[in-house]
């Protein structure tokens, strides 16, 4: 099954004359994508990447992600951003949020340095002791602060524990292909790299040696994963009309909402497997977009709990936002709910019913409500929760980000912004060659 778009509950808040007239921008868009004509060019390695993977560096991956399932209780993967969120969206997506608490063959993964919390590091440090360990260090230069310390404490455990030659077997290391302070580290230590492609940037890179070797490691079959990227590549790159190509009809209705005042965009997942794909296309969408003072604000929400917190404001509040709703078709389980012979929660009438049925009915009757309150909603419906399946839907996203950048105006590859608080804290840290700038921010501080 193909991503759908089921546009039942968006209908009513853009007409089809609309559609029609901005598929000349559209068209625009995905032709300055397809021939590579428009801002940011040089990182469209994506957009092939499913089909002309390399294929001895998949082979490589497959091979040390047996060797880490053979050695290890425990991957810690250290990377931020694009280095870890799509990684983590497979695990849970496919596998599950607990994984790291079931019951299998292959190891727990967790992940370090997204972040610089003292009591997240000796957590992590404890659930380590006494356990075999691996290190997968995902970073393009090396030099980014998060995971460059999370790096320096995770390799001063496994020298400690193994020795030099020791961790030099568990320590994996994915980054650039030639250059760069971590590559020439790692050639030096000789650990075993993989590469972070010059044409892919972060946060489109989860297709890559990136994602796919601690998503390997947690016993995923990546290359089903990338057939589902390959057969969505060959659907969305076919034609630009919007009756044809889901991927680009999504990018139009949400230019068109913005264009209507909708400039929130919530992503909308009814079980918590889908938190962390949320976070994902938060990065995706939010770093894609989010410049030259425009964009559409990407915010999510897990559904029916949010219901509870944030129900009221997409009812009830400022009208400046749309939902996008995955709607995953088959869960891949059933639990029936009991029959309590003295009914005390007066809930006998669903009695026997599948659990999912009623989930599904939430979904439902929050689609009713919210569009009632005068809320678009573009429902995505997939297939399953499989490797194929999330493959599809992150070909799905990367390829509508980009052609929504190009309807929008932006340059969908770069992220000038993210470098600005990195020069303020290099800067009130001390760092060499910033002494100019630390001291006029101190002044501003009033340090």
């Amino acid at each position: 099954m193909s991503i759908k778009i089921n546009e039942k509950f968006v209908s009513g808040f853009i007409g089809a004359d609309e559609l029609k007239n901005i598929q000349p921008a559209a068209d625009i868009a995905y032709d300055k994508l397809m021939s590579g004509s428009g801002a940011g060019n040089d990182f469209l390695g994506w957009r092939d990447l499913p089909e002309c993977y390399d294929k001895e560096e998949l082979v490589r991956i497959k091979a040390a992600a047996e060797r880490i399932k053979k050695n290890a209780d425990v991957l810690v993967v250290i990377g931020i951003g694009g280095s870890y969120l799509g990684a983590r969206a497979a695990i849970e997506f496919i596998k599950s949020p607990l994984y790291n608490n079931l019951k299998k063959d292959t190891p727990d993964v967790y992940f370090a340095g997204n972040n610089i919390s003292t009591t997240a590091l000796t957590e992590l440090l404890s659930i380590c002791e006494g356990r075999d360990v691996c290190i997968n260090v995902i970073s393009k230069s090396g030099t980014t602060t998060e995971p460059a310390i999370a790096f320096r404490v995770f390799k001063k455990l496994l020298t400690d524990k193994y020795g030099v030659e020791g961790a030099r077997e568990r320590i994996f290391v994915t980054t650039d292909k030639c250059r760069g302070t971590l590559k020439q580290f790692s050639d030096e230590a000789r650990y075993e790299t993989f590469v972070v492609p010059d044409d892919v940037g972060g946060r489109y890179s989860v297709l890559t040696a990136v994602g796919l070797l601690p998503i390997a490691c947690a016993g995923i079959d990546v290359d089903e994963m990338l057939r589902g990227a390959r057969d969505a590549r060959s659907e969305y790159t076919a034609s630009s009309a919007l009756e044809n190509n889901a991927a680009v009809k999504y990018a139009a209705l949400r230019n068109l909402l913005l264009g209507k005042g909708k400039s929130t965009e919530i992503l909308v997942g009814y079980d918590p497997y889908l938190l962390m794909l949320n976070e994902w296309w938060k990065q995706l969408y939010g770093e894609s977009e989010g410049k030259d003072n425009k964009g559409i604000f990407p915010a999510s929400v897990i559904f029916s709990t949010d219901l509870h917190s944030l129900g009221q404001y997409i009812q009830d509040g400022q009208r400046n936002l749309f939902e996008t709703v995955i709607d995953v078709k088959d869960q891949g389980a059933e639990f029936l709910i009991p029959h309590d012979p003295a009914n005390v929660d007066g809930l006998n009438f669903i009695s026997g019913k599948a659990l999912d049925s009623v989930n599904s009915t939430a979904m439902l009757a929050t689609l009713i409500a919210h569009n009632d309150g005068g809320v678009p909603n573009i429902v995505l419906e997939i297939a399953d929760k499989s490797a194929y399946s999330f493959g599809q839907l992150v070909y799905f996203f990367e390829f509508a980000c980009a052609i929504s950048g190009y309807i929008l105006g932006v340059n969908p590859f770069d992220q000038p912004g993210v470098e600005a608080y990195k020069k303020n804290m290099f800067a009130l840290l001390g760092k060499p060659g910033y002494e100019n700038m630390k001291a006029a921010l101190e002044e501003r501080i009033g340090k």
